[in-house]
């Protein structure tokens, strides 16, 4: 918009993040700012040159036929699992491999096996138990919320600061995880049957995580972020309105919501 409307070239114009391939940072780390500066124009905040990808250990080349389509390969994966795939693989800023193997296995283990299956058995059980609607807890319980609120939120931040987007994800999984061990500690199915107040708390606990995990992915997997919300049954154009300050706080899924359970969001590929 520089020159022709000015208004577009202000919101984009000055940048935080400059990214590029390291190949052509001269350009972009001398000759850019140099350019800039004698239109009196802001520099970049950080300039920041991204590492290079082989595939199956090779370079890509249409000459080798390795050539990875996203377009294709958006029509066989979800946009959401491509990027997780790429950024937790590859450490961001250095070089790393893309494999479709790799990719099918994170696929299936960390987003169908694990959190996927997180989602739908929380959905499925808050439906068996209590007819679809979110518990009122008594207290919080197995310290999800201080494991959200004082460690994971903190680390995720920083990581995220630092372009650190593979560690950003590692914290993240601790929250998916640590909630899958709650389930498997606490056995809900026998809850039921002997202390329908500690079923509260649990399943109420492991609904929150998942609204805690929905914001947690909205700036790595914001489809992903949606689904969830959706199916904890929550508008997910009202909850982007919080402010991260009252997201982050523990036991903002209120009391009552009736859920929304769908398909599971990652379906397992053969």
């Amino acid at each position: 918009g520089y020159g022709q409307d000015e208004e577009m070239f202000k919101k984009w114009w000055p940048a935080d993040l400059h990214l590029m391939a390291k190949d052509i940072l001269k350009f972009h780390a001398v000759i850019w700012p140099a350019m800039l500066l004698s239109a009196e124009l802001p520099l970049p905040t950080t300039v920041y040159a991204h590492g290079f990808f082989t595939v199956n250990g090779e370079k890509m080349s249409k000459s080798l036929g390795n050539v990875i389509d996203p377009v294709e390969l958006s029509k066989i994966y979800p946009l959401d699992a491509i990027r997780y795939f790429l950024l937790r693989e590859i450490k961001f800023g250095e070089d790393g491999d893309f494999s479709l193997v790799h990719l099918k296995e994170h696929y299936n283990n960390d987003l169908a096996n694990v959190f996927g299956n997180l989602l739908h058995r929380t959905l499925s059980m808050t439906e068996k138990y209590f007819a679809g609607v979110v518990p009122e807890p008594s207290v919080a319980a197995e310290g999800l919320d201080q494991l959200c609120e004082i460690d994971v939120w903190n680390n995720f931040e920083k990581k995220m600061n630092n372009y650190a987007f593979d560690e950003a994800l590692d914290e993240i999984w601790k929250v998916v995880d640590e909630s899958n061990r709650l389930i498997e500690k606490q056995k809900p199915w026998d809850l039921a049957k002997t202390d329908e107040k500690k079923l509260k708390d649990v399943m109420y606990n492991l609904l929150e995580s998942l609204r805690q995990i929905g914001w947690l992915l909205l700036t790595i997997m914001p489809e992903t972020a949606e689904k969830v919300w959706l199916q904890l049954g929550l508008d997910p154009l009202k909850e982007k309105e919080k402010t991260l300050i009252k997201a982050k706080i523990w036991g903002g899924l209120p009391v009552g919501t009736k859920i929304q359970k769908g398909e599971p969001i990652f379906p397992r590929m053969l």
